[in-house]
């Protein structure tokens, strides 16, 4: 692992979210090197994930099943609302970790999320994505409303935030907690509907991959 790292640094890394340089591919490769002493283990897949691990894009996907915990968050427009009713309001919910100082991780992702949205077309106003802060003391609702607005989220793209303790509480949940918000790795959570298990991207999937994803798990719903 430590000599991957060594290869990304002063490389570029081509993603579906475009090109990246020296300065993102740094933040990355601390990323992964934090992975190494995260529960995760090194390629940060959650250890509780079924054992039907399979690659794509140089991302690992897992289904794994989640206990949503009963914490409250602040959305992006100032309310305060109940995590499990946010996720479970019936629409297939695509969800990622971020935090809005990031300058390496979650500009990535939250580019992939844009080009997600525009690729939904027609399903655009069926789903629900979801952006929760790992950063809460900084990432207030005006700071998460600017930043959603930086990539031009649209009503059914959400961004929370709320208490350190609800903050933990819900990435430990996803089994996505580092102890440190530079510790974290890339991430994104895909559930076709409430009850149903969630598939679990690790890595940096690419728009397309979240479209396939997406479709797959409506149709076998």
């Amino acid at each position: 692992m430590r000599t991957f790292i060594k290869l990304l640094i002063g490389a570029c890394v081509v993603t579906g979210a475009g090109t990246v340089g020296p300065t993102a591919v740094h933040a990355f490769a601390a990323d992964a090197a934090g992975a190494m002493d995260s529960p995760a283990g090194a390629s940060g897949v959650d250890p509780h994930a079924h054992d039907n691990h399979h690659k794509m894009s140089g991302t690992m996907r897992s289904t794994v099943d989640y206990t949503l915990p009963p914490v409250s968050l602040i959305r992006d427009d100032g309310k305060t609302v109940s995590l499990i009713s946010e996720l479970n309001d019936g629409r297939p919910v695509i969800l990622t970790f971020i935090y809005t100082t990031c300058r390496g991780i979650c500009p990535m992702v939250s580019q992939t999320f844009e080009q997600f949205q525009g690729l939904l077309g027609g399903d655009r106003e069926k789903v629900h994505l979801v952006s929760i802060s790992i950063d809460p003391e900084e990432d207030t609702p005006a700071r998460l409303r600017a930043y959603a607005t930086r990539f031009s989220a649209g009503p059914e793209w959400q961004y929370y935030t709320g208490t350190v303790a609800t903050s933990i509480a819900t990435q430990k949940a996803f089994n996505v907690y580092r102890g440190d918000k530079m510790n974290h790795t890339p991430v994104a959570f895909v559930r076709a509907a409430p009850g149903k298990p969630w598939l679990r991207i690790d890595g940096f999937a690419t728009p397309d991959e979240l479209l396939s994803a997406y479709h797959e798990l409506v149709a076998s719903n």
